[in-house]
């Protein structure tokens, strides 16, 4: 929860459960923590992806139920470009957010550290590729940061400053801050045709797509 730019409360757990269960009782206790009433809220924003098909799909759902109950205006924040501003980078600096995809492929971006608060310059769409072919890509020097620099770190060692992924991991105060600076740029949308960002289909749409073998 963000006010004014200043994070009031965030909460996080390692998923052990359904996220229909967990996601509701998190948004109760980041309100308890910051001491507001849900009636408080002035707009909502939700991190759009890319990531889990599941993980994105309850939490878009869960913040439409909200913004469509409440009236209130929601707003989709890049999830890697809410990664990037928890590395620590330094002013001009680049920093790659990744995260593992499975398949051996990961979801990156590409961004220029500013000397702002939260200011980033993005270099480059989000992307799924191999990461070896991402690591052949990385300029010198370079950050990196997600779940994906120590999955694959055989193919990213020597080519970037690996940030540790227990330390510097998603926080729901970034995608706060980022989502109200949107929000007060008039970015906020009506929650309906609101959609994640996949970068790689699903898996239904693959199967989907894929020839049928034909049977004698």
């Amino acid at each position: 929860m963000s006010r004014d730019g200043r994070v009031l409360a965030e909460a996080a757990e390692r998923e052990t459960r359904s996220h229909t269960v967990s996601l509701p009782a998190l948004v109760e206790r980041v309100l308890a923590d910051a001491g507001g009433r849900i009636e408080e809220v002035e707009g909502l924003a939700v991190s759009i992806g890319p990531g889990s098909f599941t993980g994105l799909r309850i939490g878009l759902a869960l913040a439409k139920g909200l913004a469509f109950a409440g009236g209130l205006p929601l707003v989709g924040v890049p999830t890697l470009e809410a990664l990037a501003l928890v590395a620590d980078a330094a002013p001009g600096e680049v920093v790659c957010a990744a995260l593992d995809a499975r398949k051996h492929e990961v979801y990156a971006a590409c961004f220029r550290r500013g000397a702002g608060d939260d200011a980033l310059a993005r270099l480059g769409p989000d992307r799924v590729l191999r990461p070896e072919a991402l690591a052949a890509e990385l300029p010198s020097p370079c950050v990196l940061v997600g779940d994906a620099a120590e999955v694959y770190r055989d193919a990213f060692a020597g080519r970037a400053a690996l940030r540790p992924f227990a330390t510097y991991h998603p926080r729901g105060g970034v995608v706060a801050r980022l989502g109200a600076r949107r929000l007060a740029a008039g970015e906020g949308t009506d929650p309906g045709p609101l959609e994640p960002v996949y970068v790689r289909p699903p898996e239904a749409e693959l199967a989907r797509a894929a020839p049928r073998a034909l049977v004698n």
